[in-house]
């Protein structure tokens, strides 16, 4: 695929790689998620279609979907919304290892499914869902690089895997003549786990991308869940009232620091200290003013001083976690 159109946004490489992504992604769970998210009763497919053309048109061209999410409506929607675009984006998508998938050609015969539904020969950046047994990491590795070799995937990755995992991931496809790209895991102000296991040092050591999932805490970083008000759905039962009562410090700490960057959101605030981090983070949007806001971490940097404030409110006493 050609590279994407970015307008105003300075785009980044994806890990070592010669693809070009924009510095902030779009996450897809959203779209045809019905039983976590409530795609079909609170939102419809004009919304994030509307959620699409927004992110594209603010200059955020990576797009970030799995085989998983909607049973596959997921890969549908967002495949269908890039042909009736004319702009060019760079399209991620995963392989989820289940347990009946013992062979490594699973993974191959996953790809041709989600190239089917996507309506691509070929995806730019294509990662394992999970470290899930029976296949090792090694032979994991070793099908992501036969799916290079077989000209379905122009870069690869992994996701929530650990030091450990992407050593040895990286070591493998090494050996192959093909590069790790990136490794997606759950980072955020409310999950800073990474910086303090070796992970993100370790992915800028070996040039590898971190992409960030779930930046924004499905939601409780932008500060419209309160203890009063807990999120609908499963969401409210690992953020109940108390957990919601020891985030609303750092809420408010993100609310003042975003008054330093003329008015800045939460949202935002928690974006673009990722960013500062050196991740791509993927927040999730179900329409077009999500999307929109979520753009807004774009042209503006936070400065050290903030970032280290943003620190000490979102460590782990303080928080929780």
């Amino acid at each position: 695929m050609n590279e994407p159109n970015t307008p105003n946004i300075k785009i980044i490489p994806l890990g070592k790689t010669e693809i070009q992504i924009s510095p902030l992604g779009t996450g897809t769970w959203q779209w045809g998620d019905s039983k976590y998210w409530g795609y079909g009763s609170t939102y419809q497919e004009a919304d994030v279609q509307e959620a699409f053309q927004a992110s594209l048109k603010a200059g955020v061209s990576f797009f970030d979907t799995a085989e998983r999410y909607g049973h596959g409506k997921s890969e549908k929607l967002l495949g269908k919304f890039i042909h009736a675009s004319s702009q060019t984006v760079v399209v991620a998508t995963k392989y989820k290892p289940f347990p009946w998938r013992i062979w490594k050609k699973s993974l191959i015969n996953a790809l041709h499914h989600s190239l089917k539904r996507l309506n691509m020969p070929v995806v730019d950046l294509y990662q394992i869902h999970w470290p899930t047994p029976p296949l090792s990491i090694g032979s994991m590795a070793d099908a992501l690089a036969d799916a290079v070799e077989a000209g379905l995937a122009r870069a690869v990755g992994v996701c929530n895997y650990t030091e450990e995992q992407i050593r040895l991931t990286h070591q493998v496809l090494s050996n192959r003549g093909v590069l790790l790209a990136s490794n997606q895991v759950n980072y955020s102000l409310l999950n800073r786990n990474v910086e303090k296991n070796g992970l993100l040092k370790a992915c800028q050591e070996l040039g590898i991308t971190l992409i960030a999932y779930s930046p924004i805490a499905k939601g409780v970083l932008t500060g419209k869940y309160i203890p009063e008000k807990v999120p609908p759905g499963i969401r409210g039962v690992f953020y109940d009232k108390e957990r919601l009562a020891q985030v609303q410090p750092l809420i408010r700490v993100m609310r003042e620091t975003g008054q330093e960057h003329d008015g800045k959101s939460p949202v935002q605030v928690a974006l673009n200290w990722l960013m500062y981090k050196g991740a791509v983070p993927i927040p999730g949007a179900k329409n077009a003013d999500q999307a929109q806001e979520n753009a807004g971490a774009l042209g503006w940097s936070l400065t050290d001083e903030e970032v280290a404030t943003l620190d000490e409110a979102s460590s782990p006493g303080r928080v929780g976690y």
